[in-house]
Order: structure tokens, then sequence, then C-alpha cells
């Protein structure tokens, strides 16, 4: 029986590393594109996203959003906040103390 355990583990190995060899995981690097000369392109201004510096929170029963609407939840020494994906989007950072840490959230 240990045989024949040894015997299909080896077949396995082989197997996934064919798989792997004939997926061209191994020879990636040759395909890689030197994009260094590349110009950056922006589509906004520098800080036309204005990050929310002194957030203001209600309670969870005070909030205007839905029970299933996502959120970010951050925890620290006791102290929870729950950041609103909808307003992050259009802010996209909030900075803030949280349990006496300052933290940024970002999305």
């Amino acid at each position: 029986m240990r045989g024949k355990l040894t015997l299909l583990l080896t077949a396995a190995v082989f197997i996934l590393l064919g798989c792997v060899r004939n997926s061209g995981v191994v020879n990636a690097q040759a395909r890689v594109q030197d994009y260094s000369g590349d110009q950056i392109l922006t589509a906004l201004p520098y800080d036309a996203i204005p990050a929310i510096l002194h957030p203001e929170f209600v309670s969870a029963a005070e909030a205007r959003i839905g029970d299933d609407s996502p959120v970010i939840g951050v925890s620290f020494n006791g102290d929870s906040r729950a950041y609103s994906i909808y307003l992050l989007n259009g802010h996209e950072i909030v900075n803030d103390e949280v349990g006496g840490l300052k933290i940024a959230t970002t999305w």
C-alpha cells in the first residue's frame, strides 16, 4: 500500500510540474515588457479627490444606509467605526483616530 501511495504522489507531482511548465508561468519573464519610457497620463489634477479629514459619525440606528450596505469596519482598543463604501467612492480616504490610534482608511 505504501509503494502505491508513493507512486501516486510522485505521479501527481510530475503532472503538476507539467501543468506549471506548460502554462507559461516558468517562462513569464521572457514576456515582460519595459514601460519605463512611457509617459504618465493623469485623468484628474493633483488633490482633485478630497480626503475626509474630520469625519462625523452617527449611531448605527441613525445611519441612513441599508442593513446590507457595504462598509469598511475598523476597531481598535474597544473603539469602532464603520466607513460607508458609498461615501468613500467620492473621497477614497478618511483620516481618523480610532481607539487612540491615528489611521487612514482608503478605498
